[in-house]
Parts: structure tokens; sequence; C-alpha cells
């Protein structure tokens, strides 16, 4: 069983249902935006990612650039940027795969099917 934040309206996120239903994986849908990661998780998410922290923001969403948060991110403290990213799920990159083994922002079918399948 694995577990997917997901924003309903998102249509990246849809796809990304639709694959792991296409494939007969398990999974549990947490809304994004109602359950929005709070700073321990999103750290501890981070952390088992592997990945740079700019890379669990959503910085396509509109939120994101509203926020100017392109050009302030470089400037602030880890912890500042948890703060922020932890203040509204919209601002966290969708659909985010989080697995025993693996923490995936994003839909890539070859790296959900690399690490799912």
């Amino acid at each position: 069983m694995v577990n997917v934040y997901c924003y309903s309206k998102c249509s990246t996120c849809k796809r990304a249902l639709k694959w792991l239903e296409d494939n007969e994986v398990e999974y549990i849908v947490i809304d994004i935006k109602k359950d929005n990661p709070d700073e321990k998780t999103l750290r501890e998410l981070h952390e088992r990612s592997g990945l740079p922290l700019k890379r669990l923001f959503n910085t396509s969403g509109q939120l994101y650039r509203e926020m100017k948060l392109a050009g302030k991110i470089p400037d602030m403290s880890e912890n500042e940027i948890f703060k922020i990213l932890a203040s509204d799920g919209m601002l966290v990159k969708r659909p985010l795969l989080v697995t025993e083994s693996a923490v995936v922002p994003g839909f890539k079918e070859e790296i959900w099917k690399e690490i799912l399948i």
C-alpha cells in the first residue's frame, strides 16, 4: 500500500491515480489541500527523498508564483522554507508518492513503474 498526496482538480494527479489503478497498485489518497503535511512530516519526506528541498515545491503553481518564492527561497533558512512549505498544500509538488522505500514528487510514469512494479 502506498500513500499519494493529491489535489482532486489536478490533471496530473488524476493521471497518476489512473495509472495506479491500471497497474493494480493499492493506494491511499491524501488530499494535499485539506491534509497538507506538517513541517515534521515534510522534513521526514524530504530526507527520505534524497532530493534538493526545492524539488518538494510546486514551482509551476499559482500560489508559488504569487508569493514570488523563486526569488526568495535562495535567501531563506531551511527552517523558513519548511515553514512556508507546510503553510499550504498548494505549495507542495503533486502528486507526492510515498512508499516504504521512496518519496517521489510529481508523476513520471517510468519512475513510478520502477518503484512500484
